[in-house]
């Protein structure tokens, strides 16, 4: 294998697709513009989910990048070899174009070929089949045939090895994953058998099916009846761990030891009194994903996006404190220098944000001190009027109330001659993920990502409302954020004071004479100098490709929005419904936030197209 560093992974890996001619784009944010399914960008897909389901990308048919991704739901295994909150995702795609023989073949020649990984040391699994889709012996037989032995080849089901829908409707299909052999002894088997020898590294999507409601079903949600039928647009979605991967090549037994991270490591461990792998590695993952979140717009607070930040910096620092760690306001910024040294010259925004990144941190750690003396404090109240045991309810409180980590909680409880009720704790706890999932759930089944009417509607409203909001207050608004369910919209947008009710009043007047005059609306594909030229409305930086889709409102006697978007809208804005603004208030400084409905308009829409000249 070659020892590559992680820089020279990830630029081989755009060299070998660019060579199978793939067009490279750059990564989207990594908070999602227009998309309400997740918080984050949590997958290199999820940009492109209007091009997975048939609008034409700029790039073409074939596109890869390197995607930054924040995965939050298995924060709890942060901590151990291979799980990171904040991580980079390599992807190709083929949009219509090869599918499943020639994305195996191109995968197993990356791995073998380009990173010389012994084909004995790999395995791959499959999707053993269902009542909705069959096995997948096609892909199995494509990997047999570049030379996979069938012992190395597993079978899993639809928790395993299947993607989707984002909804509960929409693409979906099967997946392939590839693994890498970690085991003791000569490779054997495959992750079906003996799951635990082997590290996942790369993951083939195959969306084939197209999952719909059937039209005879019964009322009840949880009783709808599904169908899958095969998709007219096939496509393949991959993702390769860059970290994982390095840590293969770079013959490490875990991803805090690669070239890149390394570093954050030894700097955290220039401050630990008290050595534990565990909490040592929480402090880099989180810190490292916090600096990456503040550097894309993010500052800490109690809501979305900004909550999960202020959760990943807190729980640093009370690893920290478990490491005897205490710089008050000091010791974040010092982990993010080093985070800003290993990552900039690749991520050019965090050496921009810098002096941003490094006052958020020190303001939180400040906040958080504090915090936890509130929370000493009401652990002192707690003890008086505890007999022999602080309950689980309690516990939980200090922890999530004032980010008091169990062990903290059982130390102090043990010098006052207390116990701890950690079943009880662990119940609480496991009430409070639950919660957590579900609400994560209901976020990601609705919104775009489903491509439903209401959706379509609401996110075309956003570009009404976002252009209105410039005619109002002035060409300083930009947005700064956008959520959509079914049922409304959420638009955050650069603005230093709240709005007057006049001005409130103007905005919904403005939108509602646009849905009245009942503009077409379509899009162009020009390049990023040309959509600066015709002064379309988007933030020109890095996030964008060099081929752009800009969407137009309007007809050839008044342009009411050009803007700068994946789609998709509708055809006309007649089709929208009147629009209503429901609440006007503070997201975070220099921001301000509206939440939106609409009511009536068009129960089905036509899609916005591409205009022809």
């Amino acid at each position: 294998m070659l020892p590559l560093s992680t820089d020279k992974i990830r630029q081989a890996y755009l060299d070998f697709f660019a060579s199978k001619d793939h067009t490279i784009i750059p990564g989207a944010p990594l908070v999602p513009e227009n998309d309400p399914t997740v918080l984050f960008t949590t997958a290199g897909m999820h940009p492109l989910v209007p091009y997975l389901l048939g609008e034409s990308h700029p790039g073409g048919k074939r596109i890869a990048d390197c995607q930054r991704c924040v995965r939050t739901q298995d924060i709890d295994e942060v901590g151990d070899i291979s799980h990171l909150t904040l991580f980079e995702m390599l992807g190709n795609w083929s949009l219509g174009d090869y599918f499943k023989e020639e994305a195996i073949q191109m995968s197993f020649e990356f791995l073998t070929e380009v990173l010389e990984i012994p084909k004995e040391k790999l395995a791959v699994t499959c999707f053993c089949g269902d009542d909705d889709a069959p096995k997948d012996e096609e892909a199995a037989n494509y990997w047999k045939a570049v030379g996979i032995p069938e012992d190395r080849i597993g079978f899993l089901p639809k928790k395993d090895n299947w993607w989707g829908p984002a909804g509960q409707t929409g693409p979906c299909g099967p997946d392939t994953e590839m693994f890498y052999w970690i085991g003791k002894g000569d490779p054997h088997g495959n992750p079906e058998k003996n799951e635990d020898d082997w590290l996942e590294i790369w993951n083939d999507v195959f969306m084939q099916y197209n999952k719909k409601e059937e039209k005879d079903s019964k009322e009840s949600k949880e009783e709808k009846d599904f169908v899958f039928e095969p998709l007219a647009q096939k496509n393949v979605d991959t993702g390769m761990g860059l970290e994982r991967t390095a840590a293969v090549l770079q013959g490490v037994s875990n991803v805090y030891e690669t070239d890149r991270m390394k570093p954050i490591m030894d700097r955290v461990l220039l401050f630990a009194d008290i050595k534990d792998e565990r909490n040592q590695r929480i402090i880099v993952d989180h810190i490292k994903a916090s600096v990456f979140i503040i550097a894309d717009g993010i500052t800490p607070s109690n809501v979305d996006q900004g909550y999960v930040l202020r959760r990943l910096i807190r729980r640093a620092i009370r690893s920290a404190r478990q490491l005897r760690i205490e710089h008050d306001g000091t010791f974040t910024p010092l982990i993010a220098e080093i985070v800003i040294e290993q990552y900039g010259h690749i991520y050019g925004n965090l050496k921009d944000k810098e002096k941003e990144i490094r006052d958020a941190l020190s303001i939180e750690e400040l906040q958080f001190s504090k915090t936890l003396k509130e929370g000493i404090k009401h652990f002192e109240k707690v003890v008086g009027e505890a007999a022999t045991k602080i309950d689980g309810v309690t516990a939980f409180h200090l922890y999530d109330t004032y980010g008091f980590p169990l062990e903290l909680t059982k130390e102090m409880a043990q010098e006052r001659g207390l116990d701890v009720d950690e079943q009880g704790f662990n119940i609480a706890f496991k009430g409070h993920q639950e919660k957590s999932r579900a609400g994560a759930e209901q976020r990601f089944s609705g919104g775009l990502a489903d491509q439903s009417t209401e959706t379509t509607k609401l996110h075309t409203a956003t570009h009404l409302l976002d252009a209105a909001l410039r005619k109002v207050l002035g060409k300083h608004v930009f947005q700064k954020g956008s959520n959509i369910t079914a049922e409304r919209l959420r638009f955050d947008f650069s603005h230093g004071e709240k709005m007057t009710p006049e001005q409130i009043a103007q905005v919904e007047d403005l939108v509602n004479k646009a849905i009245e005059a009942d503009f077409p609306i379509s899009y162009h594909i020009t390049d990023v100098k040309g959509a600066k030229e015709e002064d379309a409305i988007g933030v020109f930086d890095e996030r964008y490709d060099n081929e752009v889709k800009v969407y137009v409102v309007g007809n050839d006697k008044m342009i009411f929005s050009k803007e700068i978007c994946g789609g998709p809208h509708v055809a006309r804005t007649g089709m929208i419904g009147s629009f209503k603004i429901k609440k006007e208030e503070s997201s975070s400084a220099g921001v301000r936030r509206i939440k939106a409905t609409i009511s009536g308009g068009s129960d089905e829409v036509e899609v916005a197209q591409e205009h022809e000249e």
